[in-house]
C-alpha cells in the first residue's frame, strides 16, 4: 500500500519485501502513523523508550483501548524500533497496561448454525462452512489454494495464519463433494484466464514466485474462493484473478442472519467461536482445541471454557431446584 509518506512506503515495502501480509502492512503503518502524529510528526529515530511509553499510556488513558489493541500497537513500534531504525526497545518497558476485560464470545447453538447456513447465499455456503467446520479465521478461508485441501487425510493446511503460523485443520468430510465441484469451476476459470493474454497468474509470495515461476498458472496454486471477475494487481498492474474479498463474506452472513430471524450479534467471526466451543462441548481437550484454532497461548483458548461454565453448562440456578 502506498501513502504519501516516504518514510512510511519505505516501511511498507521492506515489510512487503519480508512477505507480510497485506493486512499486517496495513495494521503496522497505522500504529506507526498514529505514534509519529502523536508526538507532532517527530521523526522515530528521535524518539526512543520514553516517547513509546507515553504513547501506550494514551492509548489505555485517553482512548480505552482494548489489552489486544494496545498490545498490537506495541507490537508494531517493536517492529518499527528493531528492523527499521535498528535500536531495540527496552524488554523493561513501563507504562499502564489496559485493564479492559475482553468481551466473552458469541456462540450459537447447533440449531442456530443449522438455520443460519441455510438462509446463506449459495455462493458463500461453502466458504462459511468450512469457517465453521474447520475454524478458519476470514482471512484464512477467503486465502485457501486448491493444493491446501488434502481429501486424502481429511484436513486443510492453513499457510501463513495469524501471526504468521501454518496449521493444519480438521476438514468436515460433508463438505468434500462440494470442494471436489469447487475446484471444477476454479479450473473451468483458469482455463478461461489462460486464454487470455494480458492474464499474469495468480498472485504469488515473492521467494515462491522465484523459485515456481510457472506455478502461478497451475491449478494447485490458484484461490480456492477465486474472485467472479480479472482485476489489476494494485502494485504491479498485472492482470490477475483475485479471491473473495472478505467483506462480501461478512454481507452474506448479516444478509443470512437478518433473512433467519437471529437475534445474537453474529459475524463470520462467530462461527470459528462456534467451532471451538462445540467441539469442547463434544469432548475435545483443550489443547487439541488450542492446535486446531492456531492459538500461541492457551489462555486464548480457554475464554471458550468460561462459555461452557455459564448457565445451563454450569451453574444451575437456585429456581430450577424449586419443586
Amino acid at each position: 500500500m502506498k501513502t504519501k509518506s516516504p518514510y512510511l512506503n519505505y516501511i511498507s515495502d521492506y515489510m512487503r519485501m519480508k512477505q507480510y501480509s497485506p493486512r499486517s502492512i496495513s495494521t503496522y503503518l497505522k500504529w506507526i502513523a498514529s505514534f509519529i502524529h502523536f508526538h507532532d510528526k517527530r521523526h522515530p529515530s528521535s524518539m526512543g523508550d520514553n516517547e513509546v511509553e507515553e504513547y501506550l499510556e494514551h492509548l489505555v488513558l485517553k482512548n480505552n483501548v482494548a489489552p489486544r489493541t494496545q498490545a498490537t500497537a506495541l507490537n508494531a513500534l517493536a517492529f518499527l524500533y528493531k528492523q527499521i531504525i535498528g535500536n531495540e526497545l527496552s524488554l523493561n518497558l513501563n507504562f499502564t497496561r489496559s485493564k479492559k476485560q475482553p468481551k466473552l464470545p458469541v456462540v450459537m447453538t447447533t440449531n442456530e448454525v443449522k438455520i443460519l447456513m441455510k438462509h446463506l447465499n449459495k455462493r458463500y455456503y461453502l466458504i462459511a462452512g468450512l469457517m465453521y467446520g474447520s475454524g478458519l479465521r476470514v482471512m484464512e478461508a477467503v486465502q485457501l489454494r486448491v493444493q491446501d485441501i488434502d481429501f486424502d487425510y481429511k484436513c486443510i493446511r492453513i499457510w501463513n495464519g495469524k501471526g504468521n503460523k501454518h496449521r493444519i485443520v480438521t476438514l468436515a468430510v460433508e463438505l468434500i463433494p462440494l470442494l471436489r465441484n469447487q475446484i471444477m469451476q476454479v479450473s473451468e476459470y483458469l482455463n478461461l484466464d489462460n486464454e487470455n493474454e494480458q492474464f499474469s497468474g495468480v498472485w504469488m509470495p515473492n521467494a515462491l514466485a522465484k523459485k515456481y515461476p510457472s506455478a502461478n498458472k497451475l491449478l494447485a496454486w490458484q484461490y480456492l474462493f477465486p474472485s467472479n471477475k480479472l482485476s489489476a494487481d494494485s502494485e504491479t498492474g498485472e492482470i490477475r484473478r483475485h479471491h473473495f474479498h472478505h467483506t462480501c463474506i461478512r454481507k452474506a452472513v448479516k444478509n443470512a442472519v437478518k433473512a433467519a430471524g437471529l437475534e445474537k450479534q453474529i459475524t463470520p467471526h462467530t462461527l470459528r467461536h462456534s467451532f471451538a466451543t462445540h467441539l469442547l462441548q463434544s469432548g475435545a481437550d483443550i489443547r487439541t482445541v488450542q492446535s486446531q484454532l492456531g492459538h500461541s497461548d492457551v489462555k486464548t483458548t480457554q475464554i471458550y471454557t468460561h462459555v461452557l461454565q455459564q448457565g445451563a453448562n454450569g451453574v444451575v440456578s437456585p429456581l430450577s431446584n424449586i419443586p
